[in-house]
């Protein structure tokens, strides 16, 4: 890694403060009237209209990739200047035009270098915007005690460096600048656009500005093909690229976890502005969803409707089992090769597999039908199906939502058509069912994933697009509850590991929804019980919830059988598990942090240890009377 003395592009770096002005980037209400639609809201901005002004921060190299910390200037605002910081980077050494990536950070991240680096290995230019103001890049991060050292204005202090600057108003977030700001509000403070209701007020626009103001820089790059322009983010930064999206120099969007589903704000004119629909049926672009089910911020259930809404025809959705908020590369890595398709030409993504259900069947149990792409090998193909959806989810719903039980559904392939039988355990209750195809990817693909967390992949998900079918549907097709109760939970043989998950392979904690299930549900009196093979003395975690029980292993090639009461676990302040009917997760762990609960004064506590030796074996997980 090399590193150059800070250089100096357009404008002098000081003051810290943006400059008074007397132009303005969106033009002014009329008296009272706030825009109270997409087309009113986005009237007269031109992200193209003002100077960048762009100054670079510092400039260093890594693995021949040029890396820059950058700002440049938003717009005009209440007289006062906007400035977004930004990392930039490229390969050098090149002399074709490379496509161009914006990437946008999710609530509590950082703008990061990762992301510019691993993106230029692979033959992109990228700028990570730093819209709440935090950096992560070698010798120049802005956390959260350096961002409000930039607010205060401390530069004589030595961690003092320049950041976003949102001048009059605050498109900051975790925190923002002002304690009463809140991105899902369009009410006017001092510190917004607009003295009335307005969706100008809102944290979403400003920062939907910034990115399309990202475009315009990437756009203005030598290096940069401006005709090749992807845009992507996590979490806010989904809900961001959705509305970045709408941009016709996008050709090529991949939202995570974040687009679909904000659709339930108090507001009436937030939702006709600023609701994730809105901006959904601006989108014109190849896009692509990457929608774990168990996600809170954006529901797998509003995946239907996103689709719907959307203007292109070229669409995918990759949607990890189980999993809420992160994931693994198999799935992460559709950013990359929906990239490659759209903007380099160089990967052709399978389509969607087709998938019909068959509820009239004469044993009152559905059948469900996959017809995957074969265009690649497929690798498999895998059925989930859940009966703890619920129609019109909203955030209130987000514990029920994370923790939601998806059955694996064995498949018979016969002449390209996969089918699986789904026992359901009432016909009182919705279903939703979608499938996975994975393939083989031709060679391994490094990138930076949603945390920035460096992953290889060496294959690739295409899910269908979820099927919902709701108790009354279910009645009428005279379909029956066949699925009986079990006291075994889990037998650790066959594919037991598609009712458990992990994020992190190849440690072999993992945990399963289970629990929640009415076919695992506790008998009175019940104990759980299960069987542990561990070759070294070790201390074995489990966790309900936020409750742990450890539990001392002696080690050997014998197994041993553990058995627990809900007294046995304990939360952070010691106080046990009252029951076994309220718990939603259990979790095989060598170690583990308890957390508080919100306003308690304990102190976050590890239980457990480093696990020694090779992975214990498990078997027979169950309640026991």
């Amino acid at each position: 890694m090399r590193f150059f003395s800070l250089l100096l592009v357009v404008s002098c770096v000081g003051p810290a403060r943006a400059q008074i002005t007397t132009s303005e980037t969106v033009p002014p209400l009329k008296p009272g009237k706030a825009p109270g639609n997409f087309e009113e809201m986005w009237q007269g901005f031109d992200p193209r209209a003002e100077p960048l002004e762009v100054e670079v921060l510092k400039e260093w190299e890594e693995d021949n990739v040029a890396l820059r910390v950058v700002r440049f200037r938003v717009g005009i605002f209440k007289g006062v200047k906007a400035k977004l910081a930004a990392i930039y980077g490229f390969p050098k050494g090149t002399t074709a035009k490379l496509p161009g990536l914006l990437q946008i950070h999710g609530g509590g991240q950082y703008a990061d270098h990762k992301a510019c680096l691993t993106n230029a290995k692979r033959g992109y230019a990228t700028i990570s915007i730093a819209w709440a103001g935090r950096i992560s890049a070698p010798e120049f991060r802005v956390g959260p005690n350096e961002v409000q050292l930039f607010w205060d204005n401390k530069t004589t202090d030595p961690n003092y460096k320049l950041t976003t600057d949102w001048g009059s108003v605050d498109g900051y977030h975790a925190p923002g600048r002002n304690a009463g700001n809140q991105f899902p509000s369009a009410k006017s403070a001092a510190w917004t656009l607009d003295s009335v209701e307005s969706p100008r007020n809102s944290g979403w626009f400003l920062c939907a500005v910034a990115a399309r103001r990202a475009l315009t820089f990437l756009e203005r790059q030598s290096e940069v093909d401006p005709k090749r322009l992807g845009v992507y983010g996590h979490s806010m930064g989904g809900k961001l690229t959705v509305m970045a999206a709408v941009d016709d120099r996008v050709k090529a969007a991949a939202p995570s976890c974040g687009g679909i589903s904000d659709r339930d704000n108090a507001s009436a004119l937030f939702r006709r502005t600023l609701g994730d629909d809105v901006s959904l049926k601006q989108v014109s672009c190849p896009i692509i969803f990457l929608s774990p089910s168990n996600d809170f911020h954006g529901r797998i259930g509003d995946l239907p409707a996103a689709i719907r809404e959307i203007k292109s025809t070229d669409w995918r959705v990759t949607c990890s089992p189980h999993h809420n908020h992160q994931d693994t590369p198999d799935y992460e890595v559709a950013t990359q090769l929906w990239m490659d398709e759209h903007l380099k030409q160089s990967f052709v993504f399978p389509k969607t597999p087709k998938t019909n259900l068959k509820l009239k069947t004469s044993d009152g149990v559905p059948l469900f039908f996959v017809t995957p792409d074969t265009s690649r090998e497929v690798l498999s193909v895998d059925i989930f199906y859940t009966q703890h959806g619920k129609e019109n989810e909203v955030p209130a719903d987000g514990e029920d939502t994370k923790s939601r039980f998806w059955h694996h559904a064995t498949c018979e392939a016969n002449d390209g058509v996969w089918t699986a039988a789904l026992p359901l355990t009432s016909s009182d209750q919705s279903l939703w069912i979608y499938a996975n195809v994975r393939y083989a990817l031709d060679k391994p693909i490094s990138a930076a994933g949603y945390y920035y967390r460096v992953y290889s992949a060496n294959s690739f998900n295409v899910s269908s697009l979820l099927t919902m079918t709701s108790a009354a549907e279910l009645r009428s097709a005279g379909t029956q509850a066949t699925r009986e109760p079990s006291q075994l939970i889990e037998s650790f043989t066959g594919d037991w590991t598609k009712a458990w998950f992990n994020y992190r392979s190849p440690e072999w904690a993992r945990t399963t929804h289970k629990l929640r299930d009415e076919t695992w549900k506790a008998p009175p009196g019940a104990k759980l019980s299960l069987k542990v093979q561990s070759n070294e003395p070790n201390t074995l975690v489990v966790l309900l919830d936020d409750h742990a029980a450890e539990v001392t292993l002696t080690g050997g090639i014998e197994s041993q059988t553990i058995t627990l009461n809900p007294s046995d676990f304990r939360n952070v302040e010691n106080e046990a598990l009252e029951g076994w009917q309220d718990v939603r997760s259990l979790k095989l762990s060598p170690a583990e942090h308890l957390r508080p609960k919100r306003g308690s004064k304990a102190q976050r506590k590890l239980v457990g240890k480093t696990w020694k030796g090779t992975p214990p074996k498990f078997f027979n997980l169950r309640w026991q009377k």
